[in-house]
């Protein structure tokens, strides 16, 4: 018998496998088969035929493909994850067929129609490290693709992987911003409107010749939020999720079926000196027809008196009957200089990314904010949450000293402003994290009743209620926070409550899958993976589970069950549970 040719070629490389795919066929084994062949007839492989691949093998729960071209493999890859996207996007988490892919450039070994080699052990291996529905692109590919297709490259940096000599620099790649936009609105369900005027602020536009003012026109816009979500009478969209639009010419109509708004209020800042001119217009979203416009002048000092009047005026456009009174009540404590609300509204985005990094950042422009104004309430609050964060997060190698500070950060700021809904949610969150769950309740209910429109007042209830062992009261808590807020870039964190919801309802498979949905929102927040690991063991899902305790132990290289337990908040029966857990997966005890 003649001896079979080997030969070499260069070749781009996608590994993908189903992810828990041991769970989905041990639940449903005859369902999951009928839709993974209904999957790869109708949506995979005509995404791998249009970049012209061929599939070399599938494995089950796997396949591995060969394509010309860096360039198609990655098309490929990324029609081929937001197919499943979509697909999914209707089903329970415990339903969903997610894959994991991986893509290298390199050199490969044909024999007969297989393949092996280098070339195929890194895409195999970059599979490995991917996250549920994603994919991750080796350097090789990054240099052939990049600047070739609408897509984004996130660098994740060198990682070590097995069997393979050279550290492999990898990438997550991501549909580019065009793209993203269109398939999201493709699959988004409109959301239907309140039984009351609802609306969304729309980030302003700095018309100022200095570009670093734009954080002056975010704070005009946030301010005029945060006074129209305390009149009761409306439903009013949270800041996070309006902020998304920020440098986007979005159609209203759609902006409106997005948020589940009637109207949008927009407008610019130009700040020239000590001079200021604010224009805003208020738009119904179903026609897309302008109630009115107007300008407004005035000196840097009337900042606020010029923002008080554009609520009033907006106010009176959706509800002539709103009292004056009421407009009144929702004015917040003004700072007693201009410069500590520079620093404050400069802090803003950073204290909510919920990042060791972004809060460090955030609490320095807090710092300078509270040397010019040391009484300046929302700078205080803001400061007691970043102190919050270092505390709850494992970030402070001090955590008693971290909620100490938190905690007389904010009761100062609610002494100066009592009835400032985000002052008196910091000042409850901050409780909660001290294990004060009856003082915290009283403070986040009250910011609730001033301001029904706060969703994430509405979060951090639901997180009382997680630690309090009541799965359903904060599931009902998270639903209504994503519903006031939809895009909001800091849902993750409300998946990561709705998943640790499931986690101490029980549920450890739900809860890994809901984890994993956060993680795939934010990936810098590794410290989900403190509650991703032990679920995942529960679950039995031991592969995913040393994964994610890896990711833990890179994150946390001295994480131990002692700091894990004096960070979080859970029950004792919880916090047992997951001690066990972790002490399965071989995280140490002291």
């Amino acid at each position: 018998m003649a001896e079979q040719r080997v030969q070499r070629r260069l070749a781009a490389i996608m590994a993908a496998d189903v992810v828990g795919y041991s769970r989905l066929i041990e639940a449903d084994e005859e369902g999951v088969r009928a839709r993974l062949r209904s999957l790869h007839a109708e949506l995979i492989d005509p995404a791998i035929a249009a970049g012209g691949g061929r599939i070399v093998k599938t494995m089950g729960d796997g396949l591995l493909v060969e394509f010309a071209s860096a360039v198609d493999a990655v098309r490929s890859a990324l029609d081929i994850q937001a197919a499943l996207a979509r697909s999914n996007a209707e089903l329970a988490g415990d339903r969903r067929i997610e894959l994991r892919i991986g893509i290298n450039v390199g050199d490969i070994i044909v024999e007969g129609d297989d393949i092996h080699g280098d070339g195929v052990n890194v895409a195999s291996r970059l599979e490995g490290l991917c996250e549920p529905g994603a994919a991750y692109v080796s350097g090789t590919v990054f240099d052939q693709a990049a600047g070739k297709l609408d897509a984004a490259f996130d660098d994740l940096g060198e990682k070590t992987v097995k069997n393979i000599a050279r550290p492999v620099r990898v990438y997550r790649v991501s549909r580019g911003a065009d793209e993203a936009r269109g398939s999201a609105a493709a699959t988004r369900v409109p959301l239907p409107l309140p039984d009351k005027p609802s609306i969304a602020v729309l980030p302003f536009d700095n018309m100022s010749r200095d570009p670093d003012q734009d954080y002056f026109a975010d704070g005009v816009a946030e301010s005029i939020t945060a006074a129209l979500s305390r009149i009761r009478a409306f439903f009013v969209i949270a800041r996070n999720s309006a902020f998304t639009y920020k440098g986007r010419a979005e159609n209203v109509r759609t902006i409106g079926r997005d948020l589940g708004v009637a109207y949008v209020l927009e407008g610019s800042v130009q700040r020239a000196g000590d001079r200021l001119r604010i224009t805003v217009q208020l738009i119904e979203t179903e026609g897309g027809a302008h109630l009115w416009a107007e300008k407004y002048d005035g000196a840097l000092d009337d900042i606020f008196d010029l923002e008080d009047r554009i609520t009033e005026q907006v106010a009176g456009a959706l509800q002539p009957s709103i009292r004056l009174a009421e407009i009144e009540r929702a004015q917040r404590r003004r700072p007693q200089e201009l410069g500590a609300y520079d620093y404050t509204m400069r802090a803003m985005r950073h204290v909510w990314m919920l990042e060791r990094a972004e809060a460090a950042l955030a609490l320095e422009l807090l710092e300078k904010a509270l040397e010019i104004d040391p009484d300046y309430p929302l700078a205080l609050a803001l400061a007691g949450w970043c102190w919050a964060q270092r505390s709850v997060y494992n970030w402070a190698d001090d955590i008693a000293a971290a909620k100490a500070n938190s905690l007389a950060l904010a009761e100062k700021a609610a002494s100066l402003s009592s009835d400032d809904p985000l002052i008196l949610a910091v000042l409850g969150a901050v409780h909660t994290f001290s294990r004060n769950y009856g003082a915290a309740r009283v403070l986040l209910e009250r910011a609730v009743a001033i301001d029904p429109n706060a969703a994430w007042a509405l979060s951090r209830l639901g997180w009382l209620e997680v630690y309090c062992d009541h799965p359903d009261e904060a599931t009902k808590l998270f639903e209504r926070a994503l519903r006031l807020s939809p895009l909001d870039p800091m849902n993750f964190n409300n998946y990561v409550g709705l998943a640790a919801a499931r986690q101490v309802a029980g549920d450890a498979s739900a809860a890994a899958d809901l984890f994993q949905r956060a993680l795939a929102e934010r990936p810098n927040a590794l410290w989900i993976h403190r509650n991703l690991a032990p679920a995942l063991q529960a679950a039995g899902r031991l592969e995913e589970a040393r994964k994610s305790r890896d990711a833990l132990i890179a994150a946390y290289p001295d994480m131990t069950i002692a700091k894990f337990r004096e960070a979080l908040v859970f029950s004792p029966r919880l916090l047992d549970r997951l001690a066990e857990q972790m002490r399965a997966l071989g995280i140490p005890e002291e």
